[in-house]
């Protein structure tokens, strides 16, 4: 696929990047190599290739996913200036 000149000239636009005019067809050429570079991918065979996350087998730790209120209210009320019962104070706000 070839991008033309005005397609690279709106895609600069809507990327917010200012390419001057003399380098408009440099940047269209750019576009098309990526373009093509990504039909290229699509064409690949990835059938029976699992999904990775790396390239070096890992395993993630897992846990139970539970609700729970952190128990670490104490350390984190511990740094307010101000606090009651279990609860940041601050100024009114709202008459």
């Amino acid at each position: 696929m070839s991008i033309d000149r005005d397609t690279a000239r709106r895609v600069a636009n809507l990327a917010r990047i200012d390419v001057p005019e003399g380098e408009i067809d440099g940047l269209a050429d750019e576009l098309s190599g990526i373009i093509t570079f990504m039909q290229a991918l699509r064409d690949v065979n990835v059938d029976g290739v699992p999904a990775m996350t790396s390239v070096t087998p890992m395993e993630f730790k897992r846990r139970d996913d539970e609700v729970t209120d952190g128990n670490f209210s104490e350390k984190v009320l511990s740094n307010a200036p101000d606090c009651r019962e279990g609860y940041f104070v601050v100024p009114k706000v709202v008459e």
